[in-house]
């Protein structure tokens, strides 16, 4: 299968929790959702990906290049937007861009102009005077004006109202369709997924409890249906019910 990551058995612990063999992978040109209830390690999973923490164990492969190895190539290839990243909140804009920008050979300073303007950012503003929508629209910007191969996003579109949600989500499909690009991205907003997603995986207590393309996914929860309940689940009732379940087990034991 084609890849443009793949990670194998990623394993990470800390007291009371461990990110436990997670394993997936992402076809060229697919947006895949990373779901699960707070705490199931889904950030953890994008920083021990992205060496931000150590993990104990595993592998991560981006453009078939082992990432750990070849960190910086990879790097230079990805874009990466991370929900509470403050830069340098007195410094502008245009200041931050200036570092950012030379760090990547192929950074695009046309697109770039581009996007601010689709976006309506203002340079001269400091990086605090934004609301948390914007700040997540600006770090975009900087992502999508490298021509990043891979995106990698923490909670794209939290804090963002309803019609920037549907702006962004839109703007992900162009990006897949258009700029031969490919996402992952993390959220607790199922309904996003609904809308955009083309593969879902699901993360558990730090387990995958299940990773496949979105019809797949929704058909191997059909046992959570409710007897002579024929239309199939949303992923936010498959979470609610999974959930549920779980905790009916637990309590239990």
């Amino acid at each position: 299968m084609n890849t443009v990551l793949c990670v194998q058995d990623l394993c990470k612990r800390y007291p009371g929790f461990l990110l436990d063999h997670v394993s997936f992978s992402l076809a060229p040109h697919r947006i895949m959702g990373l779901i699960g209830k707070n705490g199931a390690g889904k950030s953890t999973t994008l920083k021990a990906m992205l060496n931000m923490v150590s993990p104990e164990s595993g592998r991560v492969t981006v453009f078939h290049q082992d990432f750990y190895q070849q960190e910086t190539a990879c790097k230079a290839r990805i874009g990466v937007v991370f929900g509470g990243m403050e830069f340098y909140p007195l410094k502008t804009l245009a200041a931050i861009t200036a570092v950012t920008k030379r760090f990547y050979a192929h950074w695009d300073q046309a697109q770039y102009q581009r996007y601010l303007g689709y976006f309506g950012l203002d340079e001269r503003k400091k990086f605090k005077e934004l609301s948390n929508g914007m700040k997540v629209k600006y770090l975009l910007t900087l992502a999508l004006s490298h021509h990043a191969e891979l995106l990698i996003l923490d909670e794209p579109t939290s804090g963002l109202d309803p019609v920037s949600r549907e702006e962004l989500l839109h703007l992900f499909r162009q990006i897949v369709e258009g700029e031969h690009c490919s996402i992952l991205f993390s959220t607790h907003i199922t309904s996003d997924l609904d809308k955009c997603a083309d593969d879902i995986t699901y993360l558990q207590k730090g387990k995958v409890l299940q990773s496949a393309d979105k019809e797949t996914f929704l058909r191997s929860f059909d046992h959570l249906r409710a007897p002579g309940d024929t239309m199939p689940l949303t992923l936010e009732e498959i979470m609610l019910r999974t959930e549920r379940r779980t905790w009916d087990d637990e309590a239990a034991l």
